[in-house]
């Protein structure tokens, strides 16, 4: 007996009865899926650096993560509702190829456009292999025991942020930055011999409609949104465009909400959202992917650049926050699935990130090494109390045959708000860096050509040492806008979560 065989018209209970290893083989199947998206968005944290410093285009750096965000944002809810409709099999194994040929692409990039676009491309890929593993840990297990093991997927994505900085540091180091990409294609080929041995079709003769038109307004919507959000605050001031997308973007939600409540089978079925904890967690998980997700990239460039260590040693440096959260996620889950008790968990992780964006501000260049780990372990505790909590809480309030669509609707809602969190936080890095840069000191600004937002760790590394101090004061003077911006989305988030009903999640569907 397969996965597909019980979804979605089969009573989840007789996941129950799956043989053991079969079950354990799609499960392993999701979870390595997961891993490959996961680490995918880690994994060029610490060579970022170093590829726009080969490719140049400095100001296009957040594009680099933000492009592969936004793609899986806008087709997360395709897949979540081919997935409903068809079963799994077919839609994880398109995604993993998509994603392993983007993966090739990437590696032949030529310049920082080319590369962005490969990542767009490579997104399309991850969105499936991301919502496809939740849904098929939602459809493997009862309710209850979904915590448990979604915290076990939590614990990849921890590990994926444990390896990914690290070995992103060092597979850039040792054989260049190209190969932190090309290392998706054997991951990628194994993943699909196995899902395509262990997974079974489900054969269905009800005749379904793609809901295309909503799908592609609701991408529109969310590409205007992030690409108005990165040029909103751009120091190179707006043009007609970016006054242009605001209203395209309008235009897009407008249409996408005619069209859904009319559709028979839509690709959001807007009836979920009359369920409050899915509006909430929605919104939740959308502020939580603003400062949480895009906050890795901003991290391993303001590191590397004030402490001068080699990507490599950076990586380091995120191994607490990837340990921490790895813990907490596989504690959390226990704990949900022994108490059916979650609320108190995001209202306290979102509190705790508000905290430490503030602690933030008040470091720099002479911050000790072991502060900044420190720092970065507490982040990892914020993590691994909301990541799995959320997906966990708007499962448990959807019914079973909308669980692809709606684990693709938090899915959206965190890679949108990550790709938010990579265009707004770099905006406002770029704006908060030109302030500073207008302030430094004329010996200083003359080894400055393109200003603090020009500046690299190789560039801050060979100034000289009285320079360097006063430049990258300022340097750190401009990420703390950044930092304080975060903090009070953290703040924001953690009022959204306040709304959530305390209530338990049964043990059976």
């Amino acid at each position: 007996m397969s996965l597909d065989s019980t979804l979605p018209d089969a009573p989840p209970v007789e996941a129950e009865a799956r043989p053991a290893l079969t079950t354990l083989i799609v499960y392993c199947g999701a979870l390595v899926a997961m891993f490959m998206a996961t680490i995918d968005m880690q994994i060029v944290v610490t060579a970022l650096p170093t590829i726009a410093g080969e490719l140049g285009n400095l100001h296009l750096f957040g594009w680099v993560g933000a492009a592969y965000l936004l793609s899986t944002a806008a087709v997360s809810p395709f897949y979540g509702k081919l997935g409903d409709m068809y079963g799994r099999k077919n839609v994880v194994l398109t995604a993993i190829g998509l994603f392993v040929l983007g993966s090739l692409v990437c590696g032949m990039a030529w310049s920082m456009e080319s590369l962005i676009a490969a990542r767009v491309l490579q997104g399309i890929g991850g969105g499936g292999l991301m919502v496809s593993a939740f849904a098929m840990i939602g459809e493997l297990f009862s309710p209850r025991d979904r915590a448990k093991y979604q915290g076990y997927s939590s614990a990849v994505f921890a590990l994926s942020s444990v390896l990914g900085p690290l070995a992103g540091g060092y597979i850039t180091s040792l054989f260049g930055w190209r190969w932190v990409f090309l290392v998706n294609l054997p991951i990628g080929i194994i993943v699909m011999a196995v899902l395509a041995f262990a997974m079974r079709s489900r054969f269905n003769e009800k005749k379904h409609h793609v809901d295309y038109l909503g799908g592609a307004l609701l991408a529109i919507g969310t590409t205007a949104i992030v690409y108005w959000g990165y040029h909103v605050l751009d120091p190179s001031g707006p043009d007609t465009f970016t006054f242009v997308l605001p209203l395209l973007a309008l235009v897009a939600i407008i249409l996408f909400i005619m069209v859904e409540r009319r559709g028979g089978e839509p690709i959001v079925p807007l009836r979920l959202f009359a369920i409050s904890t899915v509006s909430i967690v929605s919104g939740v998980s959308l502020v939580a992917g603003t400062v949480t997700l895009g906050m890795f990239f901003y991290f391993a460039l303001y590191m590397q650049t004030l402490t001068g260590l080699s990507p490599a040693e950076v990586g380091f440096l995120f191994l607490p926050a990837s340990l921490t959260s790895m813990v907490i996620s596989i504690v959390a889950g226990r704990v949900i699935a022994a108490t059916g008790r979650y609320k108190w968990m995001p209202v306290v992780a979102m509190g705790m990130g508000g905290l430490l964006m503030i602690g933030f501000v008040f470091t720099g260049q002479h911050t000790p090494i072991w502060v900044l780990a420190a720092m970065m372990a507490a982040f990892g505790i914020s993590m691994g109390l909301q990541f799995q909590v959320l997906i966990v809480a708007i499962q448990a309030a959807a019914p079973l045959q909308d669980i692809g669509a709606v684990t693709s609707l938090i899915t959206q809602a965190r890679t949108l708000g990550a790709s938010l969190g990579l265009a707004l936080s770099g905006a406002v890095m770029i704006w908060a860096l030109n302030r500073q840069t207008a302030q430094l000191p004329a010996d200083a600004a003359a080894l400055l050509p393109q200003g603090l937002n020009g500046l690299t760790p190789h560039i801050a590394s060979s100034l000289p040492a009285a320079i360097r101090e006063v430049v990258l004061d300022h340097y750190s003077s401009g990420f703390n806008v950044m930092f304080i911006w975060v903090a009070a989305l953290y703040f924001v988030a953690m009022g959204l979560t306040l709304l959530l009903e305390n209530r338990e999640i049964p043990k059976r569907a």
